[in-house]
């Protein structure tokens, strides 16, 4: 195993299903940013036209909720970037927007106005945070791996 002069990354094959995986991730993190964007530019009009459990539910959302969604998704964003790129900071990247994904998440049991949210409504928050620990662990192993520099 040779040294990469160029970019400090060690000279090994790097199998198809992890440019796949970080594509994929890449794709998802994209999805969270335009989400993000999304939530944050609703105006109180246009949450007054949403049916009223989900009126509620925004309009009961604290400010750390959104702080905290924001660091996930583009925190996350660049550490899926740095997959790509084949960069070790990507590990930390990563574990710290799978962080704020579950602090993001623990809204809603700790702000009572949120509770009210059916089963149905955790699927996604529950899949979210699943995918999310997924990247941060296919980071793991290719820096483990020496995928990574």
């Amino acid at each position: 195993m040779s040294d990469d002069n160029q970019t400090g990354v060690a000279d090994t094959n790097v199998p198809v299903w992890y440019w796949v995986a970080a594509i994929g991730a890449l794709l998802f993190e994209c999805l969270g940013c335009f989400f993000y964007i999304a939530e944050v530019r609703l105006t109180p009009e246009q949450i007054a036209t949403l049916p009223l459990d989900q009126a509620a539910m925004l309009s009961a959302r604290p400010a750390w909720y959104y702080a905290a969604f924001g660091v996930a998704v583009w925190v996350g964003l660049v550490g899926t970037l740095g997959l790509l790129l084949r960069k070790a900071w990507s590990v930390p990247l990563l574990l710290t927007s799978l962080i704020a994904v579950v602090v993001q998440f623990s809204a809603i049991f700790i702000v009572p106005e949120m509770r009210t949210v059916t089963s149905d409504a955790l699927l996604g928050p529950i899949v979210v945070i699943v995918v999310c620990y997924g990247i941060f662990m296919l980071a793991r192993l290719a820096k483990r791996r020496g995928w990574l520099g």
